[in-house]
């Protein structure tokens, strides 16, 4: 049976006051109604943030870092396992794309628990699926590429709990410009995490000879049990929509389909989803193939040796690592501060800063690929500015999510964002460069040469799915305002539809609230 309540540890939740209730047109109105007479005054603002609650954040950002250097220690190590394993580009490919198919596959089962369970115990349950499934994987042998695929999936199911989740913890602790803040330094590890994975995967295959040694040492024991601890003993449950509702919390009586129809409706949510898949298509795809993309480049030139036996030359993935740290954090900041600074004034700014984020990025693709082979330094320049203005996008995305969706059904909202993002996205495009890689170079004999030129002309896919997804952000900035104020009169019972924007509640309209 359904359950039809909200449920959450005693100690981490007052008995809540409102009850929103739900109907199958699920009209903005029929909430605001249901809220009007129990919102507490809008002008009395927000309670002040906690020292717990801030350390919570820190304790989410830790697992965030660990969550992607995890993810992205394979992509350091790729050619090693490639060696390893004799295995063409589609094959390799193949490994992130199962991780990434189970990964959202469970991720709207885990946003629907999400949004009715005690989310602190299913981010531990889901921690520890990921901590054991990631340590048992360094342990394939040579003719066993078929358990570390295995295993990779199963570290998916773990990482789902703890992505869909974590952001709307975050969401319910604080509001406004702090709630910006928050969240752009807790996306700002996805870059970072990205990046030391390269380089901690890296440099722990150089030092033992062994690339199943950077899944054994980085991760387990150490880091994921210290992660384990902190967040069983220092991260709260805070009751949904506590930040909005001056820590009263909201429990809400609805279907799942009742939650995904609500959310289909609200254009930006829909309109910024597609440029977040998009956003992943291309991130993914780079994530995975550029280290190998750059050291058969130096190949070509013959700067290098090609690599046919383990441990194979990774100046790469260190080099490369150390710009996507850079780029994460130089980007994040800045987007999250454009942001703050801007959307008061205009209020559709947030898809605006993606959409020109992603087109940006477009014309570096384009040059990445084609200097590769004439200059590595100077490709490395057009990669750091390429993923600084990709980088713009992390924080932000997810701050729309926040804004335009009711608290009761964030984690629902993540989980379907994460599922088309990934399903669309990166589950298969690290899968498709590497088949359009293998198809072109089937054409001709095998030879270094062209196995650089036919993952670079396979790569030329990703300035595309640039372009679409600055579309799509900037169709999403048409919606956005009207999305966002929507979501304001519910918690003020305003439901007209001439509310003036000076007087909306704003926790999330004002950047400098809260």
């Amino acid at each position: 049976m359904e359950p039809r309540r909200s449920v959450s540890s005693p100690q981490d939740r007052p008995a809540p006051r409102w009850s929103v209730a739900s109907e199958s047109g699920l009209h903005y109105g029929s909430f605001g109604n249901s809220l009007s007479s129990l919102t507490p005054n809008a002008e009395s603002g927000p309670a002040a943030p906690s020292r717990r609650d801030y350390v919570a954040v820190a304790v989410l950002c830790y697992i965030n870092l660990l969550n992607y250097m995890e993810r992205y220690t394979i992509a350091g190590v790729l050619s090693n396992i490639q060696a390893f394993f004799d295995i063409s580009d589609s094959t390799a490919g193949l490994l992130q794309t199962v991780f990434i198919c189970s990964f959202l596959l469970l991720a709207p089962l885990f946003g629907y628990l999400g949004d009715r369970y005690n989310r602190k115990y299913i981010m531990i349950g889901g921690l520890i699926i990921w901590l054991t499934t990631a340590a048992a994987s360094s342990f394939a042998g040579v003719s066993q590429f078929w358990l570390l695929m295995l295993l990779r999936g199963l570290v998916g199911i773990g990482e789902a709990s703890y992505s869909t989740i974590a952001p709307t913890i975050i969401g319910d602790l604080f509001t406004g410009g702090k709630r910006s803040v928050m969240i752009c330094i807790f996306y700002i590890f996805i870059p970072v995490g990205s990046g030391l994975g390269y380089i901690a995967g890296a440099g722990i295959a150089a030092v033992t000879g062994d690339w199943r040694w950077a899944l054994r040492v980085r991760i387990t024991p150490i880091l994921g049990v210290v992660g384990l601890a902190l967040l069983v003993f220092l991260c709260p449950n805070p009751p949904r929509g506590a930040a909005e509702t001056l820590g009263e919390g909201i429990t809400e009586q609805s279907s799942y389909l009742e939650d995904v129809k609500y959310l289909l409706k609200i254009k930006s949510y829909v309109w910024s989803s597609l440029g977040v898949t998009a956003l992943a298509f291309l991130t993914g795809a780079l994530a995975f193939w550029m280290p190998t993309f750059l050291s058969r480049a130096q190949v070509a030139q013959g700067l290098r040796p090609p690599c046919v036996k383990e441990p194979c030359d990774s100046t790469d993935s260190f080099i490369f690592g150390a710009v996507t740290v850079a780029t994460g954090i130089l980007g994040g900041a800045l987007g999250t501060t454009l942001s703050r600074r801007y959307r008061e004034k205009f209020p559709n700014t947030d898809p605006i800063i993606c959409a020109v984020g992603m087109i940006g990025s477009v014309p570096c693709l384009f040059i990445i690929i084609f200097v590769a082979s004439a200059s590595i330094p100077a490709t490395y320049v057009f990669i750091f500015i390429g993923e600084w203005l990709l980088s713009l996008n992390w924080a932000v995305t997810a701050d729309i999510l926040l804004c335009v969706v009711v608290p009761t059904r964030r984690s629902t909202a993540e989980a379907l964002q994460i599922t088309v993002g990934h399903l669309l996205g990166d589950a298969g495009s690290p899968y498709l460069i590497g088949v359009i890689s293998d198809a072109i170079q089937a054409s001709k004999p095998e030879s270094s040469d062209w196995s650089f030129q036919s993952l670079k002309y396979s790569l030329l896919l990703c300035p595309i799915i640039g372009v679409l997804g600055g579309v799509f952000f900037a169709v999403a900035s048409l919606y956005v305002t009207g999305d966002r104020e929507a979501v304001q009169r519910l918690f003020e019972g305003r439901v007209t539809h001439d509310t003036p924007a000076s007087e909306l509640n704003p926790n999330c309209f004002n950047p400098r609230s809260g």
